[in-house]
């Protein structure tokens, strides 16, 4: 028969969990803000590539320059279309 005691394994303290889960979170946050980083650079590429002459945006951007009070209203319609549909 044995007389020595078991040692249990340690438990990580309330200090070291505090710390992996602000680690954690850390890296979690790199992640989103790189992902949104890659997000942001792809749509403004692509705004880039609509307002080239000849693309949509530069002809809106062109029609809203020359008649700015009647580009207003048809926006003002289309935000009502659009709400009336929810």
């Amino acid at each position: 028969m044995s007389t020595e005691i078991p040692q249990s394994t340690p438990q990580p303290g309330m200090t070291e969990r505090a710390i992996d889960a602000a680690t954690d979170v850390s890296r979690t946050i790199g992640e989103i803000a790189g992902g949104l980083h890659a997000a942001v650079d792809r749509l403004t590429l692509a705004i880039e590539d609509a307002r080239k002459p000849g693309r949509p945006l530069s002809t809106v951007a062109a029609i809203t320059r020359e008649a700015p009070l009647a580009s207003l209203f048809v926006a003002f319609l289309f935000g009502v279309a659009v709400a009336r549909r929810r």
